[in-house]
């Protein structure tokens, strides 16, 4: 894939790293590709970061064709710049695009994509402790009709932003609220994909929690309305009378690269795993009984995120003694150990780019 590249005549002045919040801040340059079933992906280019310009009839305006990505770019201690399992994102990327009926982005393009506007960008990388350079791939339909059909022409994008830490003051467990009334996706719906939608329709229920003094909602399958399926918008995993449960891949459920990494880290470790329904009711009567031992979030943002407090029909349960367990703390150390560079990665994860 060759790459055009226009450089920009304004460079912006970079935001002071103390004061980096999460996808405020953009670096100056983009990455743009198009598609159309004649040429296929074409005319590769990095731009100065600008506004998009679309027909009012665009796909993704009318029926959301739109699917995105998320990851990093991590400043070891050496300098080097590192990605964590980027070709991770490229397949899931194309498992959303399968879905939506858009196009497939050939897994090398992804990561040429990401490289050549991580190395022009790289002195955007930020080097505090426990920052990072959020990398946003996306992909969008843009046919010129409003007839509801495969998606014909697309566009292919990566912007940047300069992240802060996600805890600056500590890892502090959150308090999440079970969720009876909305779901989030469901089986044979695009549960599993990254679609704007799916985000879009999570926002009443996260704000009835908040508005409850609640960080998020745990979310229950929209079939049964019973089985645990994800917190937030992360991935979601227990420690029940010592065994790991984390809910299986049913399809409605986002196939995390953290989750699958949390997984391997774990196995590794000689843990018992089972990946499978988990019924409300069953975690209920763990937490009553106290065999609940540790609950957590894990997700590209937060790598993971510890639980102290779950609420479920207005009973409130404490988790860990509202403190953070031994078995996340060690999945978070050994997680952005690798990510950083602070320790070795065993498992080769990482992707060295400059």
């Amino acid at each position: 894939m060759e790459i055009r590249i226009e450089k920009t005549q304004n460079p912006k002045e970079k935001r002071d790293e103390k004061s980096l919040g999460f996808g405020q801040v953009f670096t100056d340059h983009m990455f743009v590709m198009d598609y159309t079933p004649e040429k296929g992906w074409y005319d590769a280019r990095i731009i100065p970061f600008q506004n998009f310009s679309i027909h009012p009839a665009s796909t993704v305006l009318h029926y959301g064709s739109e699917i995105f990505e998320g990851l990093k770019a991590y400043r070891a201690a050496d300098g080097s710049i590192r990605l964590f399992r980027p070709y991770e994102n490229a397949k899931r990327l194309n498992s959303s695009a399968e879905r939506l009926c858009l196009p497939q982005l050939p897994e090398e393009y992804f990561i040429e994509a990401l490289k050549t506007l991580i190395l022009l960008d790289q002195d955007w990388v930020p080097s505090s402790e426990g920052t990072s350079l959020y990398i946003r791939p996306f992909l969008f339909g843009n046919d010129e009709t409003l007839g509801v059909h495969t998606v014909h022409h697309a566009t292919f994008a990566v912007i940047l932003s300069p992240s802060g830490s996600y805890y600056k003051e500590g890892i502090n467990p959150v308090k999440i609220m079970i969720e009876d009334q909305d779901v989030r996706a469901v089986r044979g719906g695009t549960g599993y994909t990254k679609c704007g939608g799916n985000y879009a329709a999570s926002n009443r229920a996260g704000q009835r929690a908040e508005e409850k003094g609640y960080s998020q909602v745990l979310w229950l399958d929209g079939v049964h309305r019973k089985y645990i399926e994800e917190v937030g918008a992360m991935n979601v995993m227990f420690k029940i009378a010592g065994k790991i449960v984390t809910p299986a891949l049913t399809g409605s459920i986002l196939p995390g690269i953290t989750r699958k990494s949390c997984i391997e880290i774990l196995k590794h470790e000689g843990f018992e795993v089972e990946e499978r329904l988990l019924s409300v009711e069953e975690l209920e009567n763990a937490m009553k009984d106290g065999t609940l031992e540790e609950a957590w979030g894990c997700g590209t943002a937060a790598v993971v995120s510890p639980i102290g407090e779950l609420m479920y029909k207005d009973e409130v349960f404490t988790v860990c003694g509202g403190k953070i367990g031994e078995v996340t703390k060690m999945l978070y150390d050994r997680l952005t150990g690798i990510q950083w560079g602070k320790i070795a990665d065993p498992y080769g994860w990482t992707m060295t780019i400059a």
